[in-house]
């Protein structure tokens, strides 16, 4: 081989070894916590935010977007949940059977009085990814009016996330 070659040969490059890995979660090893949140007095869109981050599971350091990493969230006194009076009578829930002519408007005041716990969950669905994961994460969302509810037995822990 003559000396022209050698020179032009590119020289070997070693591959540097990455220091950290990425961590992806799998789904056998998330542990899923139970949380209680009163909702009396409470904002209903300052809550739902931190609600809705409990659920997709965005404060845990273990977080991966495709993987249901969120925690299961229990709010109590629903009907008790804080809203401007100007928005009472301006915010609709809309529901549409499919048929003509089938589209039933009321208004949040109305609402509250028939369904208060469609409030919270429409609120904090709105907040979560429209794909399939988010149908999951809203699934561990449990909403009831008043104080008494049937997850004693999962013990959730009081969280006051405001």
């Amino acid at each position: 081989m003559s000396a022209a070659a050698t020179e032009t040969a590119a020289p070997t490059r070693t591959a540097k070894a990455k220091p950290f890995k990425t961590y992806s979660a799998k789904t056998g090893e998330i542990q899923q916590k139970w949380f209680i949140v009163d909702a009396d007095g409470q904002s209903l869109g300052r809550i739902s935010t931190v609600i809705a981050r409990r659920l997709m599971g965005k404060d845990k350091a273990v977080y991966t977007a495709h993987i249901d990493t969120g925690d299961f969230v229990v709010v109590i006194n629903s009907e008790k949940v804080s809203v401007h009076q100007n928005k009472m009578d301006s915010k609709t829930y809309r529901k549409w059977s499919g048929f003509p002519g089938g589209l039933r408007v009321r208004t949040l005041r109305q609402e509250q009085l028939k369904n208060p716990n469609t409030i919270i969950t429409e609120s904090i669905r709105r907040m979560l990814p429209k794909t399939m994961l988010g149908k999951v994460m809203l699934s561990k969302l449990k909403v009831y009016t008043g104080t008494d509810h049937p997850h004693a037995a999962q013990k959730p822990e009081a969280w006051s996330p405001i």
